[in-house]
């Protein structure tokens, strides 16, 4: 009884710890895993209309870091076309991993002229 205890007690720590830099699910779409996840998903950045056979002339990436209840980083849409030199923006990724929700990663990328 004092191993389901413990158990149950440990269990509990670990979603209170993975609740201050656990992925909130908002720009993937809410898909997370417990103990791994590595999710990709699109972001729409501007009201037109998406050209797949459109060539984007540049890339600009910003990331965003948390380790067990601290979390740095800039991972807006703006510091990724500072980071690009992208002043027309085509279209928006997101990409997002953590591991047991006591490390997460968020990385956007915009891609534009």
């Amino acid at each position: 009884m004092r191993k389901l205890i413990g158990c149950a007690c440990a269990g509990a720590l670990a979603m209170l710890i993975t609740g201050c830099v656990g992925p909130t699910g908002g720009a993937v779409g809410g898909a997370w895993g417990g103990v791994y996840t590595d999710v990709s998903a699109p972001l729409i950045a501007t009201s037109a209309p998406m050209n797949p056979d459109a060539k984007s002339t540049k890339v600009g990436e910003a990331s965003s870091e948390g380790i067990i209840c601290v979390a740095t980083g800039d991972s807006s849409i703006k510091t990724a076309c500072a980071n690009g030199g992208i002043t027309k923006i085509s279209h928006v990724d997101v990409h997002t991993t953590s591991v047991l929700g006591l490390y997460v990663k968020t990385t956007v990328t915009v891609y534009g002229e």
